[in-house]
């Protein structure tokens, strides 16, 4: 079996229950790299007009051009990412286990919600619809946790 999946494949434990799930969503993803697309046309074209280029357009034209490639690429991966939330632990795509108890931070980034672990780990739920929401059912559930 691969190491990689792009939803949670870990046991649950005995009486551990999945309260949530949190998957990508595609509106989110589309606007977030729209976002990234106008910043690198606008970069392009800086670079280009920096260098004393005349054809300062062709840099938004590489910018879009890259950011879309990048987009289609990688869609069909990143869209099938969820986690899920159990009474007891955050789990990840493939093996990645979170215990409640050893989370240390939940913030947000853009669309995304950050986990840090009391070990330093960082794990993105990415593209999230309402990142806000997210953020605060997953502290809903570290704070009624069982750590049992």
């Amino acid at each position: 079996m691969s190491d990689y999946a792009n939803t949670p494949n870990t046991a649950l434990a005995d009486g551990e229950s999945v309260q949530a799930s949190f998957a990508a969503d595609r509106a989110t993803y589309i606007r977030d790299h729209a976002w990234l697309a106008a910043a690198a046309m606008a970069a392009g074209m800086g670079l280009l007009w920096a260098m004393g280029n005349p054809h300062v357009w062709t840099g938004a034209v590489g910018g879009l051009a890259a950011v879309a490639f990048r987009a289609w690429f990688i869609a069909s991966d990143e869209l099938a990412v969820r986690w899920d939330l159990t009474d007891r632990r955050l789990l990840g795509p493939g093996t990645r286990a979170v215990r409640l108890a050893e989370i240390k931070a939940v913030n947000t980034l853009g669309s995304a919600v950050q986990i840090v672990t009391l070990s330093g780990d960082k794990h993105l739920l990415k593209y999230q619809k309402n990142r806000d929401a997210t953020r605060t059912r997953i502290l809903a559930a570290q704070a009624g946790r069982r750590d049992g």
